[in-house]
């Protein structure tokens, strides 16, 4: 079963407040037409925004519960709105300042958390990564970005974060497609280390290692966007252009089936090791 689209948490969540909005002009005996008159919009933006396809402003939210005779509730559509626009946050607003402060955001989801699971097509993900595979990944992030040169801040706390594979009873699940080993980060030096890493924490206690060998067949699970699910509470994707955040049970499902899907198919123990003993060999 395939993961759903990375943007359907936000749209569904952008077309529920809109029917939340419409729900609150009927209630006033309002039509769409009679609501944006009122307002002084153009007649089609009420209707836009019941439809999820404008995001209105808080100013709107004011001036829309001001309308329907709905004060009340204008505190509670802001903060709904304010929920909303967290679902999805572009990278340029999350790093604005370095990516010091995008590591240091996600540090209180990673210690509440005590079941992780990540799959990744691309990267060694962040929990299992050397100081130096860290460093070349986000200094790659910081020029592609164009971003404020923290780099090294931004190092260190990852590197701090990474404590948590060894404390309280937290287990991380890995699971990695086999390019992933191939795909050389930094230089041959950096990623030979990364893979010799990768043998050293995959017998740790708390972490269990997976890898989805090239040429498999796939017939019941194809490879799909990165995602890390924390607990059953949470899912974040790393895309191109932003961070996503889903929280919605019946989306989080679906990822969990997708990665329980992608681990039927991945080797473990002596056959990953061979897997990550010849990625190394070939560095060589």
């Amino acid at each position: 079963m395939p993961t759903p689209p990375p943007f359907s948490s936000a749209q569904k969540a952008k077309r529920d407040f809109g029917a939340r909005l419409g729900e609150i002009r009927k209630a006033a005996g309002l039509t769409g037409r009679a609501l944006a008159t009122s307002c002084g919009w153009h007649e089609s933006k009420v209707s836009r925004i019941e439809n999820g396809k404008t995001s209105p402003s808080a100013d709107d939210l004011h001036v829309w519960a001001e309308k329907c005779n709905a004060t009340d509730q204008t505190a509670d559509l802001i903060a709904s709105l304010e929920a909303i626009e967290g679902m999805f946050i572009e990278w340029r607003r999350m790093e604005r300042t370095g990516l010091r402060r995008a590591q240091e955001s996600v540090l209180p989801l990673w210690e509440r958390t005590r079941r992780f699971r990540t799959y990744s097509p691309w990267l060694i993900p962040g929990a299992v990564q050397t100081t130096s595979y860290t460093r070349a990944v986000l200094r790659a992030f910081m020029e592609r970005r164009g971003l404020p040169d923290d780099v090294e801040d931004a190092v260190n706390v990852r590197t701090e974060r990474l404590r948590l594979l060894r404390e309280g009873d937290r287990r991380f699940a890995v699971l990695l497609e086999e390019s992933v080993l191939h795909n050389v980060i930094g230089d041959s030096d950096v990623m030979a280390g990364q893979l010799g890493h990768l043998l050293t924490v995959g017998e740790l206690p708390a972490v269990s290692l997976g890898i989805l060998p090239m040429g498999i067949v796939r017939n019941s699970m194809w490879p799909v966007e990165d995602f890390w699910i924390f607990d059953d509470k949470q899912v974040n994707v790393e895309l191109i252009s932003g961070f996503l955040t889903i929280t919605q049970p019946s989306e989080v499902a679906m990822y969990a089936d997708a990665f329980a899907r992608l681990a039927e198919l991945a080797v473990v123990g002596v056959a990953a090791r061979k897997l990550i003993t010849a990625a190394i060999d070939a560095l060589e």
